[in-house]
């Protein structure tokens, strides 16, 4: 039977990844696991796995490194949470990848890439360590700066009180020139943060800007509809507000 050991720093990452493992690859047996580079290191030493799955950022030595020192002992899979711009470098290198939350298709894939090592000699395997030093060359920036986090919360007043109002309650923003209305379905409050800082701020798959003045819930949007002067009006669901977007931002509605 084939063997791997996973290493990850989160348990319920490894739990999630040898269930899913054992789906898409009932025959494939998982002998260990490892919490950090160094022990991933060592587990290939005395288990000599066929495959070794490691997560990128673990602390102790990354994923990165470990890969650098286990080199041709165990065919390496990279686990990793950037799928935006670490896929492009995986799939130009010599290993492959598990992308994070693994999911079923795309893991199908990367067995089926595994299998295809199985009836070959480690040292016919290529050179881990300059795909490594490669793919490092491209990452490294990239994953050393993580993106800041999108709002969660907004802080705004209605009358003297002050609210703290989370993002995903919020139907729609629409600025005037002095303030920004935050409408709930609840309630309409005050904010003085512009509407050009809250689009670089909040969750673009969350909220789209269909205004230069107005951004909106994906999730609160009932349908659009046209005016008799053929502006495009946004529906809000369960109210009468109709919301609407200018000519550049029309193609975030093609899909509807």
């Amino acid at each position: 039977m084939p063997t791997a050991i996973i290493a990850d720093d989160e348990r319920l990452m490894r739990d999630q990844l040898r269930m899913r493992l054992g789906q898409v690859w009932p025959e494939l047996e998982i002998i260990g696991e490892a919490k950090n580079g160094d022990e991933a290191i060592e587990l290939v030493d005395q288990l000599k796995p066929d495959f070794t799955f490691l997560d990128i950022r673990m602390p102790g030595k990354t994923g990165m490194e470990a890969a650098s020192v286990i080199g041709n002992k165990s065919n390496i899979v990279f686990v990793t949470a950037y799928d935006a711009y670490a896929v492009e470098a995986f799939e130009r290198g010599a290993v492959d990848y598990v992308l994070k939350p693994p999911e079923l298709e795309r893991l199908q894939i990367t067995v089926d890439r595994l299998k295809g090592r199985l009836d070959k000699p480690a040292s016919a395997a290529p050179d881990i360590s300059s795909t490594v030093t490669a793919m490092l060359a491209q990452l490294t920036e990239k994953i050393a700066t993580p993106k800041p986090a999108h709002l969660q919360w907004i802080q705004a007043s209605i009358g003297q009180d002050l609210r703290m109002i989370p993002v995903e309650e919020i139907l729609f923003f629409r600025s005037d020139e002095k303030y920004t209305c935050v409408q709930t379905e609840k309630y309409e409050a005050l904010i003085r943060k512009p509407v050009r800082d809250l689009a670089e701020e909040l969750d673009p798959a969350l909220f789209w800007q269909i205004h230069r003045a107005t951004l909106v819930n994906v999730n609160a949007i009932e349908g659009v509809t046209r005016d008799i002067r053929g502006r495009h009006l946004v529906m809000i669901k369960g109210r009468s507000d109709k919301l609407e977007v200018s000519r550049s931002f029309l193609h975030l509605f093609k899909q509807m």
